[in-house]
């Protein structure tokens, strides 16, 4: 399935400046990275141009400054962090223009073996206006003119946005190959849907159906079991006719919800909802809250109860593919988490088994349980990996080079 080219399909890169689109789109509080997952992600990738003598120039974006160059979005918290991984200084290039003359004469200047980190590419408004505003296409121009016509995509998290610094660069590089982050996130995220060692199990969670119908659809043609949790389960509930008393719940989504169920049985696919809740009177960790085959009237339901963590347990036992994407509740609420943790021991305890998790909240469940080492991907791509999951092509990847 996997046809793309590689960093180890490039050749004879000593002496030459690479252009790396990385995804540093890290959490930064006061100047300080509260998570370094992404920048970590992107180590081995730069390490193995810099190992072999090439010259580095690394791009990514940073929140959403819209074209402005806004001091909190500053790359520069990046440069130490990324020096400290390589054993190498990482010099920055602090231009608001991110190619302006400055940047220009510093990757010019590049020594074999060096580093070069950009502006955030954000702070010029064409790189979302790719497409869409002539002066994008010069902004991409510009930004493959300071490398040596190479390009490497390592920037899985963005794979799903036709942008300047990942798509429209490659119309004006030779060669444009994925990273090793974007090769693992393709091949396993891949191979886990199109072509699953079975039992393939998919949980699905979150706030809303609307933010996973295309994924809903598409996973009920691959899995064999789906559980769903988290908040959306209480639209599919309601459209079965239960009480969910004050639950999040997508009034216009219920139709929709009974489709999905009838997909399920019609296919054969077990598709698992809870069976009792732990609700709450407000949405506080500190607020009343008791355990419940139904929801009350007046209280709300923000995590999965005891019978259903079993259930989907069990589900779970004997699965060889499981696909991750979404938390069981609030979980955010340590009062409301029990479920969302529990569900990460099991999948994290699986033997033998391919275990792919996406969605912030699962992966800070399995960081914060100590289990990362655990899994088999952890995707640095929260809305790349859901589309992928839609089974829609990324732009990311699609401009690679095919082998």
């Amino acid at each position: 399935m996997f046809n793309k080219k590689t960093i180890d399909d490039l050749k004879d890169i000593k002496g030459k400046r690479i252009l790396v689109r990385c995804d540093f789109n890290v959490p930064i509080k006061d100047g300080q990275i509260q998570d370094y997952n992404r920048i970590d992600g992107a180590i081995p990738t730069i390490k193995k141009l810099l190992d072999a003598g090439a010259r580095v120039i690394l791009c990514s974006h940073l929140g959403k400054p819209k074209g402005e160059p806004l001091p909190d979005m500053s790359l520069a918290p990046v440069a130490p962090a990324l020096s400290e991984r390589l054993g190498v200084t990482v010099l920055f290039a602090d231009d608001p223009k991110v190619t302006g003359p400055e940047t220009q004469a510093k990757a010019a200047a590049l020594k074999d073996g060096e580093a070069l980190l950009l502006q955030n590419t954000r702070y010029r408004i064409e790189e979302e206006k790719y497409g869409k505003m002539d002066s994008a296409e010069d902004y991409a121009k510009e930004l493959a003119a300071l490398s040596d016509g190479i390009f490497v995509d390592d920037a899985f998290g963005t794979a799903h946005r036709a942008h300047c610094s990942n798509v429209g660069v490659t119309k004006y590089t030779k060669e444009s190959v994925v990273g090793y982050l974007m090769e693992k996130e393709i091949k396993f995220l891949g191979e886990a849907v199109e072509n699953p060692v079975r039992p393939f199990v998919a949980i699905l969670g979150g706030a809303k159906v609307s933010d996973k119908i295309n994924v809903i659809k598409n996973l009920l043609e691959k899995v064999d079991t789906l559980i769903i949790g988290g908040g959306m389960a209480y639209t599919f509930l309601k459209a079965q006719g239960q009480e969910i008393g004050g639950s999040l719940c997508e009034e216009d989504k219920l139709d929709y919800a009974l489709e999905m169920v009838q997909k399920a049985k019609d296919r054969g696919v077990k598709l698992l909802l809870p069976v009792d809740h732990v609700e709450g009177k407000e949405f506080s960790n500190d607020t009343e809250r008791k355990v419940v085959e139904t929801i009350d009237k007046g209280w709300s339901g923000y995590d999965i109860g005891p019978k259903t963590i079993a259930l989907f347990k069990d589900a779970l036992a004997g699965a060889k593919t499981v696909v991750w994407n979404g938390p069981m509740g609030v979980f955010e609420f340590s009062n409301f988490a029990e479920g969302t943790l529990e569900i990460c021991r099991s999948v994290a305890a699986l033997p033998d088994a391919i275990t792919v998790i996406g969605g912030g909240d699962s992966v800070n469940a399995v960081k914060r349980l100590g289990f990362a080492d655990k899994m088999t991907l952890i995707s640095t791509g929260g809305g790349a990996s859901l589309e992928f999951l839609e089974g829609i092509e990324l732009p990311g990847v699609k401009a690679a080079q095919d082998r």
